[in-house]
């Protein structure tokens, strides 16, 4: 169990330099990936030989079994080089993460073959529909938004069975990549090189070991998989957020040197202009507040994991509404930096405009979305029936 200590912080700083190995590959790909919109191969290859896709797999299965932080500043880092790689490494590793955990271990002779690692992709959404069929199910679904399935051995999707005596039960289906079909649908303006198509199934049949459940106790693994839903991935969203604002932040100081505004005698470098830099300094501010009270709130749920209980319903809420105000903040700091950018950064290829738009494609993620907002009000005002994901 990583909580505190030397093993925490070692494998934080391995992650971190794994990081820091891609950088050159990822950064070079970046291009390619907005042209094809699909991560390129020398990319994947990269991320995965890392071991950065094993980012939230059990130690057991050979992952990582990062803790919520390190995995918020290993997504943080990476989206100062490239947003679509922090994506697609967000959604790959909880995508086998995920598996590792609650599988059944006939299923993970299966997945994990000979112990090896494989790429996964998936979709929460219990958009799909089955029939019980004996031994498993029959599944028919489509699931949009299957962020870097194109490189996937394996991708799942949310299910909903039937219960004759109580509420649907949401579960989630494991497919091999190959026996889905992927609806080359991904055409659009931010997280291009996501290659976040469509994939759908029909009359499938899924075997019961592989379908499992996210919401009970792990099969294997520590604290992390006690960490419950929303909070298994809010931190990958706040983490993406933060990354992305703090570069586009970034990138707008360095031009500010040289970008001037005005004419004649009032003609200087926007450096030197009181108004950007009251703006400057109030977004440096608000990125570093949103990222401390995301590592305080985060904290605070992992210390409950790490004591053997699941965040309570008011834990997982402020970690999915922080992760949303992460992620307006974020937005605000990219929006700043584009507008100050002057003409130049209206090309595609400068980074303050892939910035700007990946920053707005991620924040209509409906785990980020104001609806979150809603529900820490209601703890506010102690009102009794709040839902984290309502």
């Amino acid at each position: 169990m990583n909580y505190g200590g030397p093993d925490r912080q070692e494998n934080r700083q391995k992650l971190l330099d794994a990081v820091d190995s891609v950088r050159e590959t990822i950064i070079t790909g970046a291009e390619q990936a907005e042209a094809e919109m699909t991560i390129p191969p020398a990319s994947i290859n990269a991320l995965y030989d890392s071991g950065l896709f094993s980012l939230k797999l059990p130690e057991v299965l050979g992952g990582a079994e990062a803790d919520p932080i390190t995995q918020m500043e290993v997504l943080e880092a990476l989206a100062l080089y490239d947003s679509s790689a922090s994506w697609c490494v967000m959604i790959g590793a909880t995508s086998i993460g995920s598996p590792g955990a609650f599988l059944p271990d006939e299923g993970i002779q299966e997945v994990f073959r000979d112990g090896r690692i494989p790429r996964a992709a998936g979709v929460g959404a219990p958009t799909g529909q089955v029939t019980p069929v004996e031994g498993g199910y029959r599944v028919t679904g489509r699931w949009p938004f299957a962020s870097g399935i194109r490189h996937s051995e394996w991708v799942g999707g949310g299910i909903t069975i039937p219960n004759d005596d109580a509420a649907p039960e949401i579960r989630r289906a494991l497919f091999p990549t190959s026996e889905v079909k992927i609806h080359d649908n991904w055409d659009v303006m931010g997280l291009r090189g996501t290659g976040s198509c469509d994939f759908s199934v029909s009359d499938v049949f899924v075997p019961s070991r592989r379908i499992f459940r996210a919401d009970v106790a792990p099969k294997r693994g520590g604290a992390l998989y006690l960490m419950g839903h929303p909070g298994f991935v809010t931190n990958e969203h706040a983490g993406f957020a933060l990354g992305v604002g703090r570069r586009a932040l970034n990138a707008i100081v360095d031009l500010a040197e040289t970008k001037s505004r005005g004419r004649g005698l009032n003609q200087s470098v926007i450096a030197n202009r009181p108004s950007f830099q009251y703006k400057v300094g109030e977004c440096d501010l608000r990125l570093r507040a949103a990222r401390s009270l995301m590592t305080e709130i985060l904290e605070e749920s992992w210390d409950t994991a790490c004591q053997g209980r699941n965040p309570d319903t008011r834990q997982q809420t402020e970690m999915r509404s922080c992760a949303t105000y992460a992620t307006e903040v974020a937005l605000d700091a990219v929006t700043l930096a584009f507008r100050h950018g002057g003409g130049e950064v209206l090309e595609k290829s400068h980074d303050l405009q892939q910035c700007l738009r990946d920053m707005n494609a991620a924040a209509q993620h409906f785990m980020v979305s104001n609806s979150s907002y809603e529900a820490h009000g209601k703890f506010v005002l102690g009102q009794s029936d709040a839902n984290a994901m309502r």
